[in-house]
């Protein structure tokens, strides 16, 4: 199964559009959708209720708006597919790549995630300006080389997401957080879409500023994460498939 994990936050208008794309990309494919509302005040929650009644979503309201990263959290941990899909619900995302990246995945066992790069991008000049400026300033800070942070569209193995560390900001980092741990990140291009309904929720203090806080933290996490290997178990049992070298 693949679950789909969409953060929500005032996105009331393009929510029905988007769970039937999705339903659509899955047509053959064991999936359920996820949507977690992050205090939502433009009648989202009310929207989602009304989804709910199909029997492939799920739907969590957070008690008030905790932020993206809280509301993707949530999301994974209700999450019973082997693979996880996140993307965001605004409609720029196009449900059909989740398809691609998810074959990809599934279909080569060395990969954690395949995550998306967008081309031709839907975005106003000044938003396109501020996002290359903070990837930019993303990867200098951390050393990591991703194309573009910044895309919502990616599929990760379930269990690769509960083992990472969990704070404020985390959604911008996933492939860096996940390479730290040893995992192997693939880049596609993905389609990337106007935004059809509702208005963005970044602007240059989210999108920039916060980012370069947080990378400096992740860069802080690469530095201090663990190295070690067990050199013997005594007594050896089915503990013994535990030992071994770990890096995390």
């Amino acid at each position: 199964m693949v679950s789909f994990v969409l953060p929500i936050y005032n996105e009331r208008e393009n929510l029905r559009e988007l769970f039937a794309e999705i339903a659509a990309a899955c047509d053959r494919r064991p999936y359920e959708i996820i949507a977690v509302d992050d205090g939502s005040t433009d009648g989202s929650w009310e929207e989602l209720q009304l989804l709910a009644a199909d029997s492939h979503v799920l739907v969590a309201a957070l008690r008030r708006n905790a932020g993206q990263s809280a509301a993707l959290a949530a999301g994974c941990d209700l999450a019973r597919g082997d693979i996880v899909v996140t993307l965001d619900a605004d409609g720029q995302n196009d449900p059909v790549d989740a398809g691609r990246l998810v074959d990809m995945l599934g279909g080569d066992a060395s990969l954690a995630a395949v995550v998306g790069v967008r081309v031709n991008r839907r975005d106003p000049w000044w938003k396109l300006v501020q996002s290359r400026i903070a990837n930019a300033a993303r990867n200098w800070i951390t050393g990591d080389r991703v194309q573009d942070t910044g895309c919502g569209l990616k599929a990760v193995r379930r269990e690769v997401l509960l083992r990472l560390p969990r704070f404020d900001g985390m959604h911008r980092f996933l492939p860096t957080l996940i390479r730290i741990q040893g995992g192997r990140v693939a880049e596609v291009p993905v389609a990337h879409r106007p935004r059809r309904h509702c208005r963005s929720k970044y602007g240059m203090w989210n999108r920039v500023f916060r980012a370069v806080r947080d990378a400096f933290g992740v860069r802080w996490l690469a530095g201090r994460r663990l190295r070690y290997e067990v050199r013997d178990v005594i007594p050896r049992d089915s503990r013994e498939a535990g030992s071994g070298k770990r890096e995390a």
